[in-house]
């Protein structure tokens, strides 16, 4: 079996269970070439709705996990979004086919080594308006703020503040958040300068490091 007919049949598996819905992500889904973006080692698991090493204690999330963030993410075509923890590049590469040229992508990731190979990837299938920077992840991007739509693929002990004050208005953040075993995956809406929080479920991710994040002492 060929990768494209691998990536419909994962595509087919996540609509019939109910993570894909939207016409934009399923697209999205079915574009990005996922076996890029895992090691060698494990291209041939690269479609299996499971989470993959990435190197570097990282990981590539199950593709059902992925799917549901970006399900409650919303994102628009032409939207400003900001990702926090580049991982694989893979998540900025669906991120990319969602928002489309008139969109943009800031995905920050603190280990270098990935951020590098994330963006060698990344520009080597053409995915021009992604912006990998280099840095911690909990401060947000300054920047380039506010951001349309702000995604976490790294668990917190709480919303980092930098985090909320860089959503626009009417903007949405997905966060994982809770312990270093067991979090809950947070929707966040901005309205008229007020956070809204929502519970979405159960879900479980590497650590977010840095200043508004765990910090490394409590890793050991």
């Amino acid at each position: 079996m060929g990768w494209n007919e691998k990536r419909r049949k994962m595509v087919d598996y996540l609509v019939k269970l109910g993570y894909l819905s939207s016409p934009e992500i399923i697209k999205a889904f079915e574009r990005v070439p996922r076996h890029e973006f895992v090691p060698k080692e494990y291209r041939k698991m690269a479609y299996d709705d499971t989470p993959l090493p990435i190197g570097l204690g990282q990981t590539i999330s199950a593709p059902s996990m992925i799917a549901t963030m970006l399900e409650e993410l919303q994102a628009r075509r032409g939207d400003k979004i900001l990702e926090i923890g580049t991982g694989s590049g893979y998540n900025a590469a669906l991120l990319s086919e969602i928002t489309g040229e008139g969109g943009m992508v800031y995905t920050i990731e603190r280990i270098e080594e990935l951020a590098i190979e994330a963006e060698r990837r990344l520009r080597k299938l053409g995915y021009e308006n992604v912006e990998v920077v280099i840095g911690d992840g909990t401060k947000g991007y300054e920047k380039c703020s506010p951001y349309d739509r702000i995604i976490v693929t790294a668990a917190s002990p709480r919303i980092p503040k930098p985090l909320m004050e860089q959503l626009a208005e009417k903007g949405r953040m997905v966060i994982p958040v809770g312990s270093l075993e067991y979090q809950i995956l947070n929707i966040v809406d901005k309205f008229k300068g007020e956070i809204r929080v929502y519970e979405k479920g159960a879900c479980v991710f590497v650590p977010l490091i840095g200043e508004h994040g765990w910090k490394e002492a409590q890793l050991v």
